[in-house]
């Protein structure tokens, strides 16, 4: 799955010179928390979101320090702030850097940045044109349609034993050696021992995600490394 198999088409964009209330108004209306700035030639110049709305004059909500950090921080610093706070045009308060993606750029890549950049939205480009973006939103309805798409199987228990242990090797977390994997009737259990607790959460959803499993029966026993006590527990 690439970009463009995922991306909103329909881009609502605001000019460098439109005024900030317009460009809020706008991400009120359209119920979207960010928005490509585009120049008259087509070019994508910035991306104002709501982060760039937070610390406003309009709102009493500007930053305000102490004068001794004012004068650590240096006038430079503080007429940015300034302007970021005051600014009424969109390319005023935009933020300039914006990373972007193209059409065939795989949806893992576009995730890793997103979570590398710490941002929301991505522009998609082709060549110099935008013509799409992708959000954490857009992302989330391809999990729920994907979700929707992926019917149970009727698998037979060895077949769904072979598919979890199959995946289980693929894990560096998973303790395939100290654990047991039985299924009956679609019902999978899992005994044996973890050395920490998080393996057992992570054992279960492996095995629930596996076509053709009704449920599953966590019968594992947890030992702690420090004390060497063992902790049982049955649940399903």
């Amino acid at each position: 799955m690439k970009s463009s198999d995922v991306m909103t088409r329909e881009v609502v964009s605001v000019k460098p010179d439109s005024s900030v209330l317009d460009a809020a108004r706008l991400m009120l209306q359209k119920r979207i928390s960010g928005l490509p700035v585009i120049d008259g030639a087509g070019n994508l110049v910035g991306i104002i979101s709501e982060g760039d709305l937070l610390r406003r004059t309009e709102t009493e909500t500007q930053r305000r320090r102490p004068r001794w950090i004012e004068l650590i921080i240096g006038p430079g610093k503080l007429a940015e702030e300034y302007v970021r706070s005051s600014g009424r045009q969109v390319h005023e308060i935009m933020t300039e850097q914006v990373y972007t993606v193209s059409e065939d750029t795989p949806l893992v890549e576009v995730v890793q940045q997103m979570e590398r950049r710490r941002i929301k939205r991505l522009p998609v480009m082709r060549g110099n044109t935008v013509v799409g973006i992708i959000t954490r939103t857009d992302l989330m309805r391809v999990l729920v349609n994907v979700s929707h798409e992926v019917k149970p199987l009727s698998a037979e228990d060895s077949v769904i034993r072979e598919r979890l242990i199959a995946e289980l090797n693929t894990q560096p977390w998973a303790p395939v050696a100290t654990i047991d994997v039985f299924v009956r009737n679609g019902v999978v259990k899992l005994s044996g021992t973890v050395m920490d607790d998080r393996e057992r959460r992570a054992l279960r959803v492996a095995a629930e995600n596996i076509p053709g499993v009704k449920s599953v029966e966590d019968q594992l026993v947890w030992i702690e490394p420090m004390s060497g006590l063992a902790v049982e527990t049955q649940s399903t």
